[in-house]
């Protein structure tokens, strides 16, 4: 859990396109609070693992004379981290900081002097430990960042060794040597496995879903399209956030426009997906033809009076059941252009022009067209966050139907109204919502989960505010 805290931490990559973003993230203080408490976890749990080498060595003691000397299976019994800090370095990035950790260690000693040898144990308290390090990013190439400490620092307060049994009265008379090699061999340890620690994120970052497959049409990229803005209270992090056909990434006509985030600070974390994200996904679906859609007479439901076949038609062009009488009917509704979705405050918007078209189904299958109509719909939609995606549901605000190719003479469309309507509300927008309730993947590494998130809509872009807890 403690590496994937980490990982929002240094998500920077040193990139610079120039490239508007389709969203953004703020990482605010309150996220980098949670992410050091937790990534301390990372920091004790290396320092645990400090393995200290044999010291040997020979000294001289005052009217003893030479005495050899050696310290062995040292093992650490307790660490504590008492104080620690991770700060944001305006236009640099990440620096962690550690102060008045303390290790506690036993081991065995052993002496020889003249022709008498003697051991026991001892115990060493070592405390006033003081880390700082840099942490710097560089991008792997695929858009993940892989991440390094520079920089690192130790220094070591005190040490304090005593020992216990056997001849321990001689050891207590060069104690100040031997507490100067242990503290020596401390400090190099402390930042090697710091070190360690850091880098142990790398794999971990490979998790980012820099490219997430939404369905069996799109995927979204979420790259870092520009580094990262690195101010005293937040850390923003610029994203593609663009939809493609999986397989084949074409650009759409239009192009991100500048947003930006509002300076909230109650959650810990910030996504911003602006208006051009979900019209390149409008696009994308589109290019492979997905928001076409074919109606027959068994998708409406039972219950409904109004059903497609000659019979309802014909009651209002009487030609219709004349021509092709006790038949069904199919609809095929289809888009003309690709649908334009706008964010207005509390309101996300989507116009849609397209056509209707109906047949009639023969005894062998074949379709004899009727007429096309031509349709624009506004529909509204109502976002929410479920688990790590973006789903939402769209109901219809407007329906407007102006003639278009007629296969049966003349006649009134606004006739025909209450019955495209149900056929919308009945069976279109019920399938577009199942394909909404689905959701779509939110930027995320490891096991990320959202808490207390709140969603709002906002002028050109969506306002995602949330906590976040790591799981396992």
């Amino acid at each position: 859990m403690y590496h994937c805290c980490w990982l929002v931490l240094v998500a920077l990559i040193p990139v610079t396109t120039g490239i508007n973003p389709g969203v953004k993230v703020k990482l605010t203080g309150k996220g980098l609070e949670y992410g050091r408490q937790v990534g301390m976890a990372s920091i004790q749990q290396k320092l645990k693992s400090i393995k200290i080498p044999d010291i040997s060595g020979t000294e001289r003691v005052s009217v003893i004379g030479k005495v050899q000397y050696s310290l062995s299976n040292m093992q650490i019994v307790n660490i504590g981290l008492p104080q620690s800090a991770v700060d944001l370095v305006p236009g640099t990035g990440v620096r962690l900081s550690i102060s008045n950790a303390f290790i506690n260690l036993r081991g065995d000693w052993r002496i020889k002097y003249l022709i008498i040898k003697n051991s026991g144990s001892f115990d060493l308290n070592v405390n006033g430990i003081s880390i700082s390090t840099s942490i710097a990013i560089k991008s792997d190439g695929t858009g993940r960042p892989t991440v390094s400490s520079v920089n690192c620092g130790a220094s070591v307060g005190s040490v304090n060794v005593k020992f216990h049994g056997g001849a321990s009265w001689l050891y207590n008379l060069f104690t100040s040597f031997i507490e100067k090699a242990l503290r020596n061999e401390l400090a190099k340890k402390i930042c090697s496995l710091v070190d360690e620690a850091v880098s142990d994120l790398n794999p971990h970052l490979k998790t980012l879903n820099v490219l997430a497959q939404v369905d069996k049409y799109a995927e979204i990229e979420y790259s870092m399209v520009s580094s990262p803005a690195v101010s005293k209270s937040s850390l923003d992090l610029d994203l593609k956030g663009e939809f493609y056909n999986i397989g084949k990434h074409q650009e759409p006509p239009f192009s991100p426009t500048a947003f930006s985030l509002p300076p909230q600070t109650n959650n810990m974390l910030y996504m911003g997906l602006s208006a051009f994200t979900v019209n390149s996904a409008a696009f994308v679906y589109d290019k492979a033809e997905a928001l076409n859609l074919y109606i027959t007479d068994d998708m409406i439901p039972k219950s409904s009076p109004l059903r497609l076949d000659t019979k309802t038609f014909g009651a209002f062009i009487p030609k219709i059941a004349k021509l092709f009488p006790g038949l069904k009917i199919k609809l095929l509704v289809k888009k003309v252009k690709t649908p334009i979705i706008s964010f207005e405050p509390n309101n996300m918007n989507i116009q849609a022009t397209g056509t209707v078209t109906a047949y009639a189904i023969q005894p062998n299958t074949a379709l004899s067209p009727l007429f096309v109509l031509n349709l624009d719909t506004s529909v509204s939609t109502q976002l929410s966050v479920s688990e790590m995606r973006l789903a939402g549901t769209v109901t219809l605000n407007k329906m407007n139907l102006t003639p278009g190719t007629s296969y049966v003479g003349d006649f009134q469309v606004k006739s025909l109204e209450n019955v495209l309507q149900m056929v919308l509300k009945a069976v279109v927008i019920p399938q577009v919502n199942a394909q909404l309730a689905k959701g779509y993947p939110l930027p995320t590494v490891g096991k990320m989960k959202l808490v207390n998130t709140q969603l709002q809509v906002l002028k050109d872009y969506m306002l995602i505010g949330t906590d976040v807890q790591f799981m396992g």
